[in-house]
């Protein structure tokens, strides 16, 4: 996402009732370089603090093997090594990139994890007034491609044709390091919980007192009123967005939100959120689709079912089939 900061504010209905001896606890830390909200219902407070710790012990670790920030990550290796060597990686590390290969074939390059390469020429911080030229627009790309990724599934290797390439997964990371929390809180006995990754969110189980969890998605255009709120048992839910950080042109708004392809901001839609089993799927296609536009957005999602979507466009118009 290259998504790659969650702009829309997303509320957590959260009780605090004791039932049937359970409890509910939640603590708010930063990793990854965001902010993450683990929510767990356990059997008592001193079982749920723990299991929080091994939450975090968890994202850590993920974070450790594919943070492009972090010189000794293996990420970081392969981007330092790019038109150089390929690099061995865990089989974590490689299956999470052939992930980000999957979306980038799918919607034909509007998903690329080598975006993190692309020179920063534009600014969301108030500060641009003007377009860049078209010929710095076009060099700015020169080392984004995902057909330049090679990975080698028999020595689990990943090498970056060109030098000056980098990959990076601020699009699906978080929502992956969501899922897999998720996974690991319920192989140790943990009934129910929420792992909010900065707005992706993975849950499983049922409040203390047996209801499912609400989570309010906000209309970006109205603060008083959310566009939905949605009840989750086990679901996953993202989204990304573009109201909180975006650069305004000639009384046009151009996202923070980038096209691999071109090398301009995405337009036409403020936010997407995508509800469905899985959390890296669900954060692949929100930033797929913010690129992709409504039209051909809603196309890509069609073949899976399974996913449901929430999009506002820029004129404030919601779209939605979420349940």
């Amino acid at each position: 996402m290259n998504r790659t900061d969650l702009f829309i504010r997303i509320t957590l209905l959260l009780c605090t009732i004791n039932i049937s001896a359970q409890v509910q606890r939640s603590r708010l830390v930063t990793l990854m370089g965001s902010r993450f909200q683990i929510t767990l219902v356990d059997k008592d407070s001193i079982s749920a603090e723990r299991n929080i710790d091994q939450a975090i012990a968890e994202i850590t670790r993920i974070e450790n093997l594919i943070s492009e920030w972090r010189p000794e990550t293996q990420i970081s290796q392969v981007n330092q090594n790019a038109g150089i060597r390929p690099i061995k990686v865990d089989k974590e590390v490689f299956d999470l990139t052939k992930k980000g290969l999957y979306f980038s074939k799918l919607t034909d390059g509007a998903f690329d994890i080598s975006i993190v390469a692309m020179d920063k020429i534009w600014k969301f911080d108030d500060s641009m007034d003007e377009l860049p030229s078209e010929q710095a627009i076009k060099e700015s790309v020169r080392n984004v491609g995902y057909q330049n990724i090679i990975l080698d599934s028999t020595n689990s290797t990943i090498f970056l044709k060109n030098p000056g390439m980098k990959i990076g997964f601020g699009s699906i990371g978080k929502g992956y390091a969501a899922d897999k929390t998720r996974d690991l809180m319920k192989s140790m006995g943990v009934k129910a919980g929420i792992i909010d990754a900065s707005g992706d969110i993975s849950t499983w189980g049922t409040q203390p007192d047996g209801k499912p969890w609400a989570i309010g998605i906000n209309n970006p255009f109205n603060d008083h009123k959310m566009a939905a709120i949605l009840y989750f048992k086990e679901n996953a839910v993202t989204t990304s967005g573009s109201y909180e950080k975006y650069a305004e042109i000639h009384g046009k708004r151009y996202s923070h939100i980038m096209n691999p392809k071109t090398g301009y901001p995405s337009t036409g839609l403020t936010s997407v959120t995508i509800t469905g089993p899985n959390a890296t799927m669900a954060n692949g296609f929100s930033t797929s689709v913010m690129v992709l536009g409504e039209k051909d957005g809603l196309k890509l999602l069609k073949p899976f079912p399974e996913y449901h979507y929430l999009l506002i466009t820029d004129k404030g118009k919601i779209i939605k089939n979420i349940k």
